[in-house]
């Protein structure tokens, strides 16, 4: 709603809001081609921008384009402080904000289910991701730290928008705000996507009711859909009515979405773990296995290790000590509740065993 302020500015939040939740809804629910060919098309958006931005900013550096033809150079990179200039605990702290942004890349193994070859596919996604990382990631974060001192960051803005406005294209604000608007509704689309499937999948696994195991016709979890989306519209609905009673209970956004930062890791650590099993249990199964992960098991103890750092420094820095406490309280409850169930399944299935037991025995007898 925000960034369509920035063209509509007296479009009302709360219409902008269902408009949108309604477009991804239903490209969610016609096909999963449909929300892969919208997810497509966002994150071709951010793609093209991010290697113009690149592209500009190395020329920005290596020529002096948009800068009297005087090249910038790299002395920033060391300039103002040199590496580390806030020490150890400042590059600790942002490991914390890393781990957010890449939180949702095991949904690679969720799409495997809907994907026509996924030996082929998942491989080649997988593969993808170091070079998109070395790409948009470190490549833009290098451009922008090379052309900007560190600590005028702040100051600047939005760096891609000043990137662009130093070479002389017009319009960069707005630009960089469509491609911030494409970028919320991929992280929406995608989220409505693999909550579906888990709500779908748990169904099937009898964990919640089978009432949200149903396919429509096109063969996609309609009801999981549904619901995922009619709660998005409730907490759209909550959020709106709150922060027009009080300013300050816009804090409720933040303490709900921190709550996701450390239950976010929670599958990572799963799949760490699991794949340490799996391995021992199947060790035939490795012999032939197309696609094994190299230095394995050092790379699984390395990155649980690296989790566990990152979780002790989230508890150490005061910026993020509310939000993993939160997600603490989060598990526990969530961690009681799954317990609970499990043991009230397992009670009338010890009950029929004893039963039977029992009753062999009067046979016998």
């Amino acid at each position: 709603s925000q960034y369509l302020n920035y063209w509509w500015p007296n479009l009302p939040d709360w219409l902008s809001g269902i408009i949108l939740i309604v477009i991804l809804t239903l490209a969610n629910l016609v096909s999963a081609k449909a929300y892969g060919s919208l997810e497509f098309w966002f994150a071709m958006v951010k793609v093209v921008t991010i290697i113009l931005m690149i592209v500009v900013g190395l020329m920005v550096i290596v020529f002096g384009l948009g800068n009297n033809w005087h090249p910038v150079g790299l002395s920033n990179l060391w300039s103002h402080g040199g590496f580390f200039p806030n020490g150890w605990k400042g590059f600790f702290f942002s490991l914390a904000v890393i781990a957010g942004s890449y939180q949702g890349i095991e949904l690679l193994g969720i799409a495997a289910g809907e994907t026509a070859s996924p030996q082929k596919a998942i491989v080649k996604s997988v593969k993808s991701v170091i070079w998109r990382i070395l790409i948009f990631y470190i490549g833009a974060i290098f451009v922008i730290v090379s052309i900007y001192p560190w600590n005028q960051l702040s100051a600047v803005g939005s760096p891609f928008v000043e990137t662009f406005e130093k070479v002389g294209i017009t319009g960069a604000a707005g630009l960089i705000n469509f491609v911030v608007l494409t970028a919320a509704m991929s992280g929406a689309n995608s989220g409505i996507y693999s909550a579906s499937r888990m709500l779908f999948k748990l169904s099937v696994d009898h964990e919640v009711s089978p009432f949200f195991s149903k396919l429509s016709k096109r063969v996609v979890p309609n009801v999981a859909i549904l619901t995922i989306a009619g709660w998005i519209l409730v907490g759209f609905i909550l959020n709106t009515i709150l922060t027009q009673m009080s300013k300050t209970a816009s804090n409720l956004f933040v303490i709900v979405y921190s709550a996701s930062v450390l239950p976010g890791m929670v599958p990572w650590f799963v799949i760490l773990l699991s794949e340490l099993q799996f391995r021992k249990q199947n060790a035939d199964l490795m012999k032939n296995h197309p696609f094994k992960m190299p230095l394995y098991p050092f790379y699984n103890y390395f990155a649980t290790a690296a989790l566990l750092i990152i979780l002790a420094f989230m508890f150490i820095n005061p910026d993020t000590r509310v939000s993993v406490s939160v997600g603490v309280v989060f598990l526990v409850i969530m961690s009681l509740i799954y317990f609970i169930r499990v043991r009230k399944h397992e009670e009338p299935e010890a009950s029929e065993e004893a039963d039977f037991e029992n009753e062999h025995h009067l046979k016998k007898h």
